[in-house]
């Protein structure tokens, strides 16, 4: 089983490369809305992605994980993880990929992340009760049944981002359809992880951190501990398949670099490492608390959330892209 998430993995890595959805530059691009690759890429991910599974759970395939519209751990982590994801250029599941390429503003980026699981292990007890209020397991299945209307809406949501991909496409102007592709193929991979004779769960990366952290240095005897170790350590070893894949392909593309600073950074902030390396932690560590407030990240909220047609998760997007924008607006001003 290990090697087979390792391949999974793997794959999840090799397709966000060939579209650089890992890339620092293409990742803060969207925050400064200078590059729509990211946002393209989503969009065709869960478009494509809702189709696929929710007909593959209609035919007993696979089942909902939908995660519970907690509104204000949703609202506020959004808020968080997208102003993290800004500043960090990465997202949980990127930072492994780069990192094999030779980014070490991802390898700062991924110790301010396991900083921040464990700072959300220690005050989960004290904040949890204040994450509410739960309104439950919402969804448009969970809404419209399994008839119909429910096929007929999802359809029409699916259609609605698969069309909003291409408009922003065209509103970009670019030649490339790497995205399209990448997109497509995502939701595919998903939607097969998604299936109960494969591993029966949705793609994610998030609770690989606080999952190391709180192991690194023992706090594993509490109620949040628990409940992530097991989704902590298939996580674990998926970002190892990832990191592979940044490794293989990068090597075999011929362009792995050791680097700190890229010029989406350095055309606003400097060339100071000293600067690139404290934010950088910075980044990642909001990331990782705002991505545990809500109980996700992008790849297993966002996306395999969007997938399912989940409240939770298309609130969780809506507060991550506001997050992210605000932050690209006010953070990356020209000297």
């Amino acid at each position: 089983m290990t090697i087979l998430i390792l391949i999974f993995g793997f794959l999840f890595g090799a397709i966000l490369q060939s579209a650089r959805l890992n890339k620092y530059n293409t990742i803060s691009g969207m925050a400064r809305l200078e590059d729509y690759t990211v946002a393209k890429a989503i969009l065709i991910a869960i478009g494509v992605g809702a189709i696929i599974l929710n007909i593959e759970i209609g035919l007993g395939f696979a089942t909902y994980h939908v995660k519970p519209l907690i509104l204000v751990g949703i609202s506020l982590g959004g808020l968080i993880f997208g102003a993290g994801m800004a500043i960090l250029g990465y997202c949980p599941g990127t930072m492994a990929i780069s990192l094999g390429e030779g980014s070490l503003d991802a390898l700062v980026g991924i110790v301010g992340s396991i900083f921040g699981g464990v700072a959300y292990t220690l005050v989960q007890p004290a904040i949890q009760g204040m994450m509410g209020p739960d309104l439950g397991k919402l969804s448009l299945q969970s809404a419209l049944g399994d008839g119909t209307m429910f096929y007929f809406f999802l359809f029409v949501f699916g259609l609605a981002l698969v069309g909003f991909a291409f408009w922003l496409h065209k509103l970009e102007m670019k030649k490339s359809y790497t995205w399209l592709y990448a997109g497509i193929l995502l939701a595919v991979l998903d939607s097969i992880v998604f299936l109960t004779a494969v591993f029966g769960r949705p793609i994610g990366a998030s609770t690989t951190y606080p999952y190391v952290g709180d192991l690194m240095i023992g706090l594993t005897q509490n109620d949040y501990f628990t409940s992530i170790q097991k989704p902590g350590n298939w996580e674990l070893i998926f970002l190892a398949g990832a990191f592979l894949s940044g490794l293989v392909v990068s090597l075999l593309r011929k362009d792995f670099k050791i680097q700190l600073i890229y010029n989406g950074w350095s055309k606003t902030e400097g060339n100071s490492s000293v600067k690139r390396i404290v934010w950088a932690f910075v980044g990642g560590f909001i990331l990782l608390f705002g991505a545990r407030m809500a109980g996700g990240c992008t790849s297993g909220h966002i996306v395999s959330g969007g997938m399912q047609v989940a409240a939770s998760s298309l609130l969780f997007g809506a507060f991550v892209f506001a997050g992210l924008l605000l932050t690209g607006k006010y953070f990356y001003r020209k000297a």
